[in-house]
């Protein structure tokens, strides 16, 4: 998605346009060209930094069926919200009823058995009391009691398996969320674990955003972003970097961040468009107006001015950010040295100029203003 930087010096230009109207004039009456230099100064400039995404779901759950079989209904479309224990599809459950009818009768056949044993198993006390039987076959019964019993609670687990696999025929999502795609069809024979639907849990949001990877080097001041509807900016919520991918898509060249949401407005729905607003830490640099900005060598370079000899001589520099009416250098000049701003069209090196300074606190301030803007 694109992104782009706005420096927030963009208006210093401007109010700095009326100070070099009166660049350059007639020669003075040495015959040295006139022109206006400024006193260069570090000033630390934060950058705005504006990125376009969506609204994505923190979570995203894939839901599957628990058992094989052939798709009997389906009850749910893309973008239908869904409760917890809402059944969202129905396999046709021959087998699995089959194998419930199997596990019930098992269990009445135990149950059946093991009343006889009760029975077999009373009346061979009664006669031992009696003595009218002998102990092999009291402890027969005895034996065949337990054996019933531990016959009956294996056909009622049995039995439960058979309800836990019955209950497999039912989809359900086991969590409140929307429905965000859906791969399957009545009538189409699924597997087990097959992903069927994916859903996007109910909860906190986040704004993804595909950002170059140069912005990660230079991370956000405070970690915050204002994230606003690109449709209507007056819906806005601030966010925190929740996290930064740690590799590089390869087809895009961007990076994944993910702004987690401190709430979610409701205009904000799952894939609307939003933009991200965030302020870079704050750099030292050298603000001058593009006037200033010379190639040298085929390379970016300024005009300095020594009040020492009365001459200017050119300097390579390194641009730190190229903005719609001012440069920022990086290096190349100190603090203290004077840039000619206007007249650079006419000068050569070493050449002698009568220097007219410009305010440097008019100058600065204008830098300060637009970056208050």
């Amino acid at each position: 998605m694109p992104l782009r930087h706005r420096p927030r010096v963009a208006i210093a230009a401007c109010l700095l346009a009326p100070l070099l109207t009166a660049a350059s004039a007639a020669p003075d009456e040495a015959g040295r060209l006139r022109v206006r230099v400024v006193e260069a100064h570090r000033t630390a400039l934060a950058e705005d930094v504006v990125f376009s995404g969506d609204i994505q779901a923190q979570a995203l759950v894939n839901v599957s069926f628990r058992t094989n079989g052939k798709v009997a209904k389906r009850v749910v479309e893309v973008g239908d919200h869904v409760a917890a224990d809402q059944v969202l599809a129905e396999l046709e459950p021959l087998t699995q009823r089959a194998n419930l009818d199997n596990a019930r009768a098992a269990v009445s056949s135990a149950e059946a058995q093991l009343t006889q044993a009760k029975l077999t198993f009373d009346r061979q006390k009664e006669l031992l009391g009696g003595g009218f039987t002998t102990r092999p076959s009291y402890d027969n019964a005895e034996q065949e009691l337990r054996t019933a019993q531990a016959t009956l609670d294996s056909a009622k687990a049995a039995l439960g398996t058979a309800q836990e696999q019955f209950s497999y025929t039912e989809l359900r999502a086991g969590i409140p969320g929307i429905v965000t795609r859906r791969d399957f069809e009545v009538g189409q024979v699924v597997q087990s674990g097959q992903t069927v639907l994916v859903l996007a849990q109910d909860g906190p949001r986040d704004a993804v955003f595909n950002v170059y990877e140069a912005l990660t080097a230079r991370p956000l001041g405070d970690k915050t972003v204002d994230v606003s509807l690109q449709a209507d900016p007056q819906v806005a919520i601030r966010g925190t970097i929740r996290e930064i991918s740690p590799t590089v898509d390869a087809s895009s060249g961007t990076v994944r961040v993910k702004i987690g949401l401190e709430s979610t407005p409701p205009a904000m729905a799952l894939g609307a468009v939003v933009v991200g607003r965030g302020h870079s830490l704050p750099q030292d640099v050298v603000v001058l107006p593009w006037s200033a900005l010379y190639r040298y060598a085929d390379e970016p370079a300024v005009w300095v001015y020594d009040p020492g000899t009365g001459t200017v001589d050119v300097r390579k520099v390194v641009i730190a950010q190229y903005g719609p009416n001012v440069i920022t250098l990086k290096s190349g000049v100190e603090p203290g040295e004077h840039v000619v701003v206007a007249g650079i069209q006419f000068l050569r090196p070493g050449q002698p100029v009568a220097a007219i300074a410009l305010d440097g606190a008019a100058f600065q301030g204008a830098a300060a203003a637009g970056q208050r803007r």
